[in-house]
């Protein structure tokens, strides 16, 4: 995928292209000395990590308000904080455990003048009312949906990107919550699932 077939499957603007060419070369240039994604997936990167990560806007409705757990590389927090940077009142909170993770996303939010603030915490300890949760290769649904706790039950949908194994993972994660879900093929891989998690409760068996 090239930067003008991504515009044109997102109708992002000249800027926000502009911002997300940056990322890519703040993203490599870290990469080469920080595990923060693969190094063979970064000739594919507009379509492995930033297409994958854009598509969630689609389902997210009006949603202004995310809480991207996990954050990592900033897949997908930093690509929506990128797309939604001219909407009003939109925001991003990029949540990781890890402080060099953490070191370079504020070095991107700060150098790109993102609607985004930067979290050094453990996921499940925050809490912090948004339109949406999600996450991205972060761990197993029953695991991910114990971190998104907080912020599900403060009404948040969850949106996660999830591979092939997600429907063995939901009926994993049924043994310890109820919820609603559904699941979606991913637009950047047929492999991949969007899994869509509302209205959670433990299982008063546990």
């Amino acid at each position: 995928m090239t930067p003008s077939e991504f515009q044109t499957l997102t109708g992002a603007t000249p800027a926000g292209i502009a911002d997300l060419e940056a990322f890519i070369e703040r993203l490599a240039e870290a990469n080469a000395v920080m595990n923060l994604i693969g190094p063979d997936t970064l000739p594919d990167v507009w379509n492995r990590h930033i297409w994958d990560s854009a598509q969630l806007l689609k389902p997210a409705g009006d949603a202004r308000t995310w809480a991207d757990l996990g954050a990592g590389a900033g897949f997908p927090g930093i690509v929506l904080a990128i797309l939604l940077k001219d909407r009003s009142d939109a925001h991003v909170w990029l949540v990781d455990s890890l402080g060099k993770r953490c070191r370079f996303l504020q070095s991107v939010v700060n150098e790109l003048s993102l609607p985004a603030t930067v979290i050094n915490g453990r996921a499940e300890a925050q809490r912090l009312k948004v339109d949406v949760v999600t996450a991205r290769a972060v761990a197993p649904m029953e695991k991910l949906i114990a971190y998104a706790q907080p912020y599900l039950q403060r009404g948040a949908q969850g949106l996660f990107l999830k591979g092939e194994k997600a429907e063995a993972e939901l009926i994993e994660a049924r043994k310890v919550w109820h919820f609603d879900s559904s699941l979606s093929v991913s637009r950047s891989d047929p492999r991949g699932r969007i899994v869509s998690v509302r209205s959670l409760r433990r299982v008063h068996n546990r």
